[in-house]
Formats: C-alpha cells, sequence, structure tokens
C-alpha cells in the first residue's frame, strides 16, 4: 500500500557564521546529485516552528540553538521529487545562532537521524550556492539569502 501523500511543515534555520552557513550533506541515487540543505525538520502537532528547530538540532547533533536569537526570514513552498519520490513541503525558515561558540571553529558537525541515517553537518559559503557551484535547497533560499546579505550592510 503506497504512503498517502501530504504535505509537510517544516522549520529550518540557517546559522550564519560570516559569509558561511551550517548545511547537511544529502545525496539524492536517482538524480545522482549531492545537495545541502540547512538543518531542521518536520513541525508536530502543538509545537511551534521555533520549538521545531531547537528540539530538531538537539536531536540530531546534540547542539543547543540560542532561542532568543531566532529571527524568521521567510517561508518557501517546496515540490520535488527525492530519491524518485515526489514530496511537498512548506518551509519555514529562520536564522540564529548556536549557543556554543566553538561549533563554528569546527568544520563538520556530525549526527544521526531519528531512523538511523548519518548527518554530516558542514560550513559552506554563501557564494557556493549563488554562483550554482553547489545545491541548496529548498529551492528559494538562495533569494532569500540574497535579500538577507543586502539588508545587513
Amino acid at each position: 500500500m503506497g504512503k498517502k501523500k501530504r504535505i509537510r511543515p517544516l522549520a529550518i534555520c540557517l546559522f550564519r557564521h560570516h559569509d558561511r552557513i551550517l548545511v547537511a550533506e544529502g545525496y539524492d541515487s536517482v538524480k545522482d546529485e549531492y545537495f545541502y540543505r540547512p538543518l531542521g525538520g518536520g513541525i508536530e502537532f502543538g509545537e511551534t516552528s521555533m520549538e521545531t528547530v531547537c528540539r530538531e538540532l538537539l536531536e540530531e547533533l546534540n547542539v543547543e540553538v540560542d532561542r532568543d536569537s531566532l529571527t524568521y526570514l521567510g517561508t518557501v513552498e517546496n515540490i520535488f521529487h527525492f530519491n524518485g519520490t515526489p514530496s511537498h513541503e512548506i518551509v519555514l525558515i529562520y536564522d540564529g545562532a548556536l549557543k556554543e561558540a566553538g561549533l563554528y571553529e569546527q568544520a563538520t558537525l556530525r549526527g544521526k537521524e531519528l531512523n538511523g541515517e548519518d548527518i554530516r553537518a558542514v560550513w559552506m559559503s554563501i557564494n557556493e550556492f549563488s554562483s550554482g557551484k553547489s545545491i541548496l535547497y529548498p529551492t528559494g533560499l538562495v533569494e532569500i539569502l540574497g535579500i538577507q546579505s543586502l539588508s545587513d550592510t
């Protein structure tokens, strides 16, 4: 029996540090494509999107988010295929800070998804994505980053 198709509400956070953001590395075997996406996950019933960001980072990487630092940037609707399966997400995007300053100096942060899959999060230059050299999902995030970086100057 096929899985019921549904729209997933997600919350992700960029964790910007200078010109870099913290992203998890992913791979689509059908497209034979490596991609990156900010950390976060599915919003659970009764949970705010800010709570989702904090819970997901603690569950997946065992790192604490400075909740007061979370700033809402916008929402994107993401309709895509991953490993051949169609998906539909509404993604709330935040910028924020990690509580432990030393994490900004670590090249790689490792953790695990609840399903046991390894997570490898890396700091990558925003230019990697805006130049098209690397792929950043969800679609539309590069544009939000572009708007944000202009307002930071």
